[in-house]
């Protein structure tokens, strides 16, 4: 539409100059503009639509103006002034700055700062105007009292046309296609009546003048712009930061304004004019209030921000409490020898409604703890949000009993579900609590809470008190993780493996990887000691894969060593942290791939914690069964929900933990859960290998019960070279006599 606009302005120059087919274009296409306004408003349906009509309107009262001139000039061979066309084209403006005033006031910012920088412009402009326009055609001489006031008109509803657009341009709100489409018409106007003016008072001319392809541009825009979908669009949303600095255009515009009024009085007879010399003082006066109250704004709007910044930095966004650097300069200033007490905590479950449910979630899960945190507090302790879930208390002037009493607050307002989006949500906290008697550095008394924080979390407790005793611990875990490093670099782990056997017979079906550390100082560690130093400080990752790798590298060993007497499959214990790592399934099929090893011949053992949160470690184990390895849950019966997990893990092996196999051979209850485990295996087509037998006796009841599988001392201790060959019959002979249980497929 705007290309066939340009054409037709290009084709109305070819027409010859002041004929009467070229002035029938130029009012064809003054008119249109209104049909075409009124045309997109039909189309598209704008929800403001006064603005829209205030634009056809204007543009229909200047076609009949063009059409009114045509008649006099064409019709009576004259061209008045004034005349009837004149009121038609001031009548104009009112409608065209009354839908700029309504397009402009929708804004719900209010930008006051815009609307001073359209004053200054206008001011500034105006000026110009007055000096280089206005007073050369208002007095020029044997103009009636009509023709003056007419000719300060024109000027006067271009300077507030003006003044409209700077705002327009210069305001926060919605910009879009249509409306940079009106600021187009608009300047394109402007930049005609100035020419114009200029023209008539300078200059003489016939018919026709250059600037009709700027007033043809205005109309042509008018139309586009309305006919653009974007015209429906709701110029209230402003969906970025309003502007609160002055960008480098928006600061030269306001210069130059500015510079107008000084600038006027250098040139050449104005200081002899004396109306111009008091307008342009009178100007300059205007001017200098007007940028004085913009600079009153600005520097109102940097202190407010200032303020904002300085909350910013001492509060939490999220939930408005204090933040870390509060709490320190707090925590610092309450180190003058006064008791205090401080109390961190970190929440038990949040990473689990993160990932379940969102962020979303999540920022309402820990506004809520923060509201029950206050309460719990009661005034005696203000209450501070570290970061992430970890929060924290300052106690000043309180006692330990106090202090006792805000940590079960806490843990009892925590234990209560949380409404969050919807959701009832279970959460839970450790505490840590120190005294800061005595300390210098705040810093000292976080390391102290949060040492007591994570000796709460891994006993299971909801608050401990920081001991002298902690930091021994700590100090002895942070030796080990770093022994582990080097453990890790020299080779100092090596593999060991115990048998799992058949019942009756004893003979060796699989085995289990076990992981032992040969210290050079502190000799054989065990793995009790240092899995969890591993698993906390990362390196099980590391450790883990060296154990998958090595242990296929012996299985496929020993099959070619040993052929029909080598064990049927091999299983590897697995921990959460390697099951939480993005790309561990890949990692076991990278390890299968390179040591040529059947995926069915191996067997992950996860425990029921790893997988009893669901998320990326279930996720991982069903990506590493899907490559045909099986799984296998260790310490079956111990863990959260075992019976749930069965619908939820793709299991293949159940490994009855030792505890269940330990009094299996006493009458009563003892045997009932054995019993249950095995039943509940059976009944889901899965394998069951009893953990940790260490008797005949306990052999013998376990194969009476229905077990096929069993591992323990009484079939084997770790090895590094187990004997395949051997029998490990191990049954006590009096119990297989009287047992008499049909043998079953046991290959799961």
């Amino acid at each position: 539409m705007l290309a066939a606009g340009v054409a037709v302005i290009g084709g109305y120059y070819l027409l010859p100059s002041g004929s009467l087919v070229q002035s029938l274009v130029y009012n064809t296409v003054a008119l249109s503009s209104g049909a075409l306004v009124l045309a997109g408003v039909r189309l598209h349906r704008p929800r403001r639509r006064a603005l829209w009509y205030c634009f056809a309107a204007g543009e229909f009262t200047a076609g009949v103006a063009e059409v009114v001139y045509s008649v006099y000039l064409y019709g009576f061979h004259q061209s008045p002034f004034p005349s009837a066309a004149d009121v038609f084209y001031v009548a104009r403006y009112p409608l065209l700055i009354a839908g700029f005033v309504l397009l402009v006031g929708q804004r719900r910012d209010r930008d006051v700062r815009g609307f001073l920088d359209a004053a200054v412009v206008a001011t500034g402009f105006g000026l110009v105007f007055w000096v280089f326009v206005l007073r050369p055609t208002v007095f020029v001489a044997g103009n009636s009292v009509l023709a003056q006031l007419l000719n300060t008109a024109y000027p006067a509803a271009d300077t507030l046309l003006l003044a409209i657009l700077t705002s327009l341009l210069t305001g926060s709100g919605v910009r879009n296609t249509s409306t940079r489409l009106l600021a187009g018409a608009a300047m394109a106007l402007l930049l005609a009546d100035i020419g114009f003016s200029v023209l008539i008072s300078y200059f003489s001319f016939n018919n026709g003048t250059p600037f009709d392809a700027l007033w043809l541009l205005s109309y042509v825009l008018w139309g586009v712009a309305a006919l653009h979908p974007s015209m429906a669009a709701d110029h209230t949303a402003v969906p970025r930061t309003p502007r609160t600095g002055l960008t480098h255009w928006r600061q030269l515009l306001l210069t130059a304004s500015s510079m107008l009024a000084p600038g006027i009085l250098f040139v050449p007879g104005i200081a002899e004019h004396r109306a111009d010399w008091m307008v342009v003082a009178g100007g300059a006066m205007v001017l200098f209030l007007l940028v004085s109250l913009r600079m009153s704004g600005f520097v109102n709007q940097v202190h407010k921000q200032a303020a904002q910044l300085e909350r910013l930095a001492q509060h939490d966004e999220l939930t408005g409490l204090a933040n870390r650097r509060q709490f320190q300069a707090a925590l610092h200033h309450g180190l003058d020898g006064s008791r205090s007490y401080v109390a961190l905590l970190d929440l038990t479950g949040f990473k689990k409604v993160n990932d379940q449910f969102g962020h979303h979630v999540g920022d309402l899960l820990l506004s809520e703890v923060a509201t029950r945190l206050t309460a719990a507090a009661g005034g005696a302790a203000s209450v501070v949000r570290m970061g992430g879930d970890e929060f924290a208390l300052l106690m000043p002037g309180a006692t330990r009993e106090d202090a006792v009493g805000v940590a079960e607050n806490v843990g009892g307002l925590l234990s209560q579900p949380i409404r969050a989006d919807g959701r009832d949500l279970l959460i839970g906290a450790n505490i840590g609590l120190t005294d800061t008697t005595g300390l210098t550095e705040p810093h000292e008394a976080l390391r102290r809470a949060d040492v007591a924080m994570y000796a709460a979390k891994e006993a299971g407790e909801p608050y401990r008190w920081y001991h002298p005793d902690l930091d021994r611990r700590a100090g002895d875990e942070a030796r080990l993780g770093a022994d582990l490093r080097i453990a890790l670099n020299e080779g100092q782990f090596r593999l060991v493996y115990q048998p799992i056997v058949d019942l009756p017979d004893g003979r060796i079906r699989y085995v289990e990887s076990l992981v032992r550390w040969e210290h050079p100082v502190r000799g054989l560690v065990s793995p009790v000691d240092f899995i969890p130093a591993a698993e906390q400080n990362g390196l099980i990752v590391e450790l883990g894969e060296w154990i998958l790798r090595t242990t296929c590298d012996q299985f496929m060993r020993w099959q070619q060593e040993h052929g029909a007497a080598a064990p049927e499959r091999i299983s590897v214990n697995v921990s959460a942290r390697q099951l939480a790592e993005p790309g561990f399934a890949q990692v076991v099929a990278d390890v299968l791939a390179a040591t040529g090893m059947r995926p069915d011949h191996l067997i992950v053992e996860v425990t029921e914690t790893a997988v009893f949160g669901g998320g990326v470690a279930l996720q991982t184990v069903n990506d590493i069964h899907a490559r045909g390895v099986r799984i296998a849950l260790d310490d079956f019966g111990t863990g959260h929900s075992s019976l749930g997990l069965l619908q939820t893990v793709p299991v293949d092996v159940l490994k009855v933990d030792k505890s269940f196999v330990d009094n299996v051979t006493m009458a009563g209850r003892h045997a009932v859960i054995p019993t249950v485990l095995i039943q509940a295996s059976d009944g889901l087509g899965l394998s069951a290998v009893a953990e940790g037998v260490e008797t005949a006796e306990q052999a013998a009841e376990l194969y009476r019960l229905g077990y096929r599988l069993a591992q323990g001392y009484h079939f084997g201790k770790p090895v590094a070279a187990p004997d395949f060959a051997a029998r490990r019959t191990g049954l006590n002979p009096v119990s297989r006599r009287r047992t008499r249980v049909p043998e079953r497929s046991i290959v799961p």
